[in-house]
């Protein structure tokens, strides 16, 4: 590139034609000349005197030669960084580590980004030798100044952070981790001074991660914990709270090594949380939380193993337990530090939030142990003249809700509501917003604990504060509100008397919460959505009495959904409420067309299909996965008579399948192409075409999500018991794509690819269930016969699983009743096979009625197919 410097500065131009040209030539030099590009790069960047502004952009220019979001993209990336020849590799790494030793601090920290990458791609396979030593060399080195010494610890610490990040790095060499360890080391030692520690406890907590070797070595160990413990007692608060993220770290990572270094921790952490600034206490807080969480994973971990008679791997030493009595006084004095603005910022994280949540985690852990310790701090404030002891009273009690049992929490309960229902009242803001959230809870919780005598004050009293209160208590009356509806759900004595307690409030909660969906300030604190969202459940959960009120408020949502479209849109704001508000009343639609039956739907079907209709037009994801949803409720209700509307959906429809990137509506939509096929059956014969054409579209697509993928493959089975003999010319492509996805193994220690393999072999085997069962049907299953075999190969698969999921041995044992009843004596030989008993007799023992009936179906099929 002939003028580099020129072309970097034309990157920032305001002007879009110059900057575009910038941006383009410099596209042009990474794809044209990459190493002569990244090498022009490096120098720029090392270059003393010159402007600094270059110098950064060439930095982050070349860091983005080796990053990238997608795993893919990033993996491509580092492939051509490797493929640059040795020569020019040792060149820029050299100009690299020169510019970590830059005079100037912008050009030492941008370095310091750019060096981490190239580490990142090679210190894994053992290359770039010369760089922790240089690095080492810079930290430990008396006459290197200050500055070279902070960015070569923020270097490493951005190693660590970006090894930690790529998929399918090797394990970073011991002797590397060593070398790592004892820079970081040397760079927190008390004597060195506070930036320089700042950035080595930094580096300390990303380079946990690789140090495992180090931890299991006490004598390692003991120095690791004896530095970090130190830096918790720095002057400076940076190192202090820095120093203790790396304590929670190691809780996190390491809490079987933790017992011999307890009594410091305690120490350490209840002085801090005690008496040091917030941000610093907040952190020493975030200890005690993610001790919480270990133990609480550990405590599932023992119940698991002990139910199946095996002894647990690990131990919960029940250190919050342990230290309950002393903890507990310091979080709930931790809830009196309020920020009364906190509301302002999502962001705000203060030591009052801190403590609720450690409180809530810590009760969670020790469970019944927790009331007697924080009941006392309760009972004493929750009447204080101080408004923050009133909050924090009431905030400490609703963090303890969830963990005691109902016997221990319960009398609490039942003696708080009425208490709670006065303090919805209280003069200040913050407190009735806890004391709404804490109401929420209780119903969310431990709803039957509410005296049944206060029901009426309790329902009245919420509504009371919707339309009158600040947007945040509001939102938390809406929430308390959608609660207590929930606990209506399963209601089976509604459905013998007709009716429940919420039948006589019903109408004036919904135009209630209407009425707060269209106040001013709806938009602050998610009232609208929180009032929606509480209308939806009281619908849901609504009694068989309540039919006329919810037939008079179906059109009135479809009239509000026609006039928002007539909303007028100035601003990008208006523009986000007129679509937000069309979701959330598509939202309400769809609830409502689920509750009421197929007569009361017809009249309104048109106007409301009309509707939905004009929602896909709008370019907004969110609407679209409601409109969809919401269109597979009519579908379902109408059955049959829902075909008259797939003419003017089906552009929409193909539209939905092809979203790859919104990928939550492709979801819906194939969830919608299901629906329609079992609702109007043979009658979506006309569309397959263009349907199998989209689904099959979207799974050869490189972008497409996995998420996507199991309710997909088993849509293939919805049309073919469609279609029937109709599916005959998609037989081929299906099974094809089926046989692939089959193939699809996961680590075993990859728990999240686990799950999304069984969720992928569940869509599998209901696609093959589906297109059995359709042929079948239409009298041409004879035509899977030459896929059998493959087909039988994928269970047997499943069959040698060493750990079964309960769902596909279930739908493993159907298939293979499938396959017998289908095609009989002509697949004896692989129904013959050990395999299949074995599927059999798995299936049958997980004790599920439905499953054992299908077993024994499944095994006579099969053995009158072998004995034909």
């Amino acid at each position: 590139m002939a003028d580099l410097t020129a072309t970097l500065l034309g990157c920032q131009n305001p002007d879009p034609a110059i900057r575009g040209q910038a941006e383009q030539a410099l596209v042009t030099a990474e794809n044209t000349s990459y190493a002569e590009f990244a090498k022009a790069l490096a120098a720029e960047l090392s270059v003393e005197g010159k402007d600094l502004t270059v110098r950064q952009l060439a930095g982050i220019h070349f860091k983005n030669l080796l990053v990238a979001k997608d795993d893919t993209l990033q993996a491509s990336k580092h492939d051509k960084w490797k493929a640059t020849d040795a020569a020019t590799r040792a060149a820029i790494k050299s100009l690299l580590l020169n510019s970590l030793r830059s005079s100037e601090s912008i050009a030492r920290h941008t370095a310091a980004q750019a060096c981490s990458e190239v580490a990142a791609v090679e210190l894994p396979f053992g290359e770039w030798p010369e760089f922790l030593p240089t690095l080492m060399e810079n930290v430990t080195l008396a006459e290197i100044p200050d500055g070279v010494k902070i960015s070569s610890l923020e270097c490493l610490g951005f190693t660590c952070e970006r090894i930690a990040m790529l998929e399918g790095a090797p394990d970073i060499a011991p002797a590397t981790t060593d070398q790592m360890l004892t820079t970081i080391v040397d760079g927190i030692r008390a004597d060195r001074p506070s930036p320089i520690r700042l950035a080595a406890a930094s580096a300390l907590r990303n380079s946990l991660l690789f140090t495992r070797k180090n931890m299991e070595n006490k004598n390692e160990r003991d120095m690791i914990m004896q530095t970090i413990c130190e830096a918790t007692q720095s002057p400076d608060a940076k190192v202090r709270a820095a120093s203790y993220d790396c304590i929670v770290q190691i809780a996190y990572q390491y809490y079987d090594k933790l017992q011999d270094y307890m009594q410091t921790l305690f120490q350490l952490t209840f002085a801090t949380i005690k008496s040091d600034e917030e941000n610093v206490a907040s952190q020493a807080i975030e200890f005690w939380s993610t001790l919480c969480e270990e133990e609480i994973e550990l405590q599932f971990e023992m119940l698991d193993f002990t139910e199946r008679g095996v002894q647990p791997p690990r131990e919960c030493v029940r250190y919050v337990a342990a230290a309950l009595e002393h903890l507990t006084p310091l979080l709930t004095e931790a809830l009196t530090k309020q920020d009364e603005d906190a509301d302002l910022d999502d962001e705000t994280w203060n030591l009052s939030m801190a403590g609720a949540t450690c409180l809530s985690l810590v009760a969670s852990t020790v469970e019944d142990l927790i009331v007697p310790v924080v009941m006392p701090f309760v009972h004493q404030h929750i009447k204080s003249e101080n408004w923050r002891f009133r909050e924090a009273a009431t905030m400490a009690f609703s963090s303890i809700l969830d963990g005691p049992s109902m016997k221990v929490i319960g009398p609490y309960v039942n003696q708080s509501v009425p208490v709670l229902l006065a303090a919805l009242s209280d003069p200040h803001v913050m407190v009735k917003d806890t004391t709404a959230w804490t109401i929420g809870r209780i119903c969310e919780l431990h709803v039957r604990a509410i005296p049944e005598e206060t029901f009426p004050t309790l329902v009245n009293g919420l509504m009371g504060k919707l339309l009158t209160e600040s947007p945040r208590v509001s939102s938390q009356a809406c929430f308390a509100l959608h609660n207590l509806a929930a606990a209506f759900a399963g209601d089976e004595a509604a459905e013998t008397t007709g009716t429940n307690a919420l039948s006589s409030y019903m109408q004036s909660l919904l135009q209630t919460l209407l009425q707060v969906a269209d106040r001013g300030d709806a938009d602050e604190n998610n009232l609208r959505i929180a009032a929606f969202e509480a209308i939806s459940v009281l619908i849901q959960n609504s009694a068989p009495d309540c039919r006329p009120l919810l037939l008079q408020f179906l059109p009135a949502m479809v009239d509000r959904l026609g006039k928002s479209f007539h909303m007028k849109v100035l601003t990008n704001e208006e523009k986000e409420l007129k679509e937000g508000s069309q979701g959330l009343l598509c939202g309400l639609i769809q609830v409502i067309a689920l509750k009421i039956t197929k007569e009361d739907l017809v009249p309104c079907a048109d106007a409301i299909m009309t509707n939905l209709l004009q929602v896909l037009q709008v370019k907004n994801a969110t609407c679209h996965e409601e409109a969809f949803s919401a269109i597979s409720a009519i579908c379902t209700q109408l059955e049959a008579d829902f075909e008259k509307y797939m003419a003017a959906l089906q552009p929409f429809l193909m539209m939905g399948l092809s979203n790859f990137e919104a990928y939550h509506v492709c979801s819906i939509a194939v969830g919608l192409v299901g629906d329609i096929a079992r609702n109007i059956e043979a009658k979506i014969q006309p569309y397959c075409n263009d349907i199998m054409s989209a689904l099959m579209h979207a799974l050869q697509n490189q972008t497409f999500h996995r998420s996507v993928k199991p309710p997909l493959l088993s849509c293939f089975g919805d049309i073919a018991l469609a279609i029937g003999a109709g599916f005959e010319p998609y037989v081929q492509v299906s099974l094809m794509m089926l046989m692939q996805a089959s193939q699809t193994r996961a680590p075993d220690d990859d728990e999240e690819l686990f799950d999304y393999v069984n969720q992928l072999r569940e869509g599998i085997l209901e696609a093959y269930t589906g297109i059995f069962q359709g042929l079948k049907d239409g009298n041409r299953v004879e035509i899977l016969l030459p896929y059998v075999e493959a087909i039988t190969g994928f269970l047997e698969l499943i069959a040698a699983d060493e750990n079964p999921d309960v769902e596909v041995l279930s739908k493993s044992a159907g298939l293979l009743g499938d396959i017998a009843n289908s095609l009989g004596s002509r697949v004896k030989e692989q129904l013959s096979k050990p395999f299949v008993n074995s599927i059999l007799k798995e299936a049958h023992e997980l004790g599920d009625q439905s499953t054992m009936e299908t077993c024994t179906w499944a095994n006579g099929e099969i053995q009158r197919a072998i004995r034909t």
